[in-house]
């Protein structure tokens, strides 16, 4: 695989609970471990970006979904698999992750992610990664490597090489809320 240096590199950040700067399905994220506190309040700083705001988390499969949320409505899934777009879902009851990852309501916002890379890295790490734009609180999200500021490139532990000149422009996922069997958009 062309970009296993590249994994190996990002596990070993993940593992000492450091922040990542890596390419995902949408644009391009600052990541760590989702089940560490302290790694995700290094993260909440490095984006200056309040607390009370969650942040998204990437899994691989739906059967991740059930380890980090209470109850979800399992048509949900079906849903998801219509949608032409990346789609980050924010369920009630989250488990299994850091407690500065919820929404005040104990939320947990999970994307199912079909980008290569993100899957191969946490298949390898073995839990889910906090994914939020490379970019501080407020400012545009980076739909390019060139597009990241240096604030950010300085704080983070490892920037991932692979796809930093990738030609094409990504935007961020939609976001939605599931209530009664429909989807609720929170961001288009």
């Amino acid at each position: 695989m062309e970009f296993e240096l590249e994994i190996a590199a990002c596990l070993n950040v993940l593992r000492d609970g450091g922040v990542i700067l890596y390419p995902t399905d949408t644009v391009w994220g600052l990541g760590c471990d989702a089940t560490n506190e302290n790694a995700v309040a290094r993260l909440y700083e490095i984006k200056e970006r309040p607390p009370d705001l969650p942040m998204i988390i990437l899994v691989t499969e739906e059967q991740d979904v059930l380890k980090h949320v209470a109850a979800p409505d399992l048509a949900l899934f079906d849903y998801l698999k219509t949608t032409n777009h990346s789609t980050t879902v924010m369920y009630e009851g989250g488990i299994g992750v850091a407690d500065n990852l919820l929404g005040s309501d104990g939320s947990v916002a999970i994307r199912i992610c079909a980008d290569p890379f993100c899957r191969h890295l946490i298949k390898r790490f073995g839990k889910p990664i906090v994914s939020t734009s490379a970019n501080l609180h407020g400012e545009q999200s980076p739909s390019f490597f060139s597009d990241i500021s240096l604030s950010i490139l300085d704080q983070v532990d490892y920037a991932v090489s692979f796809r930093r000149d990738q030609p094409e422009t990504s935007r961020s996922s939609t976001v939605i809320r599931w209530e009664n069997g429909m989807p609720i958009v929170v961001r288009p």
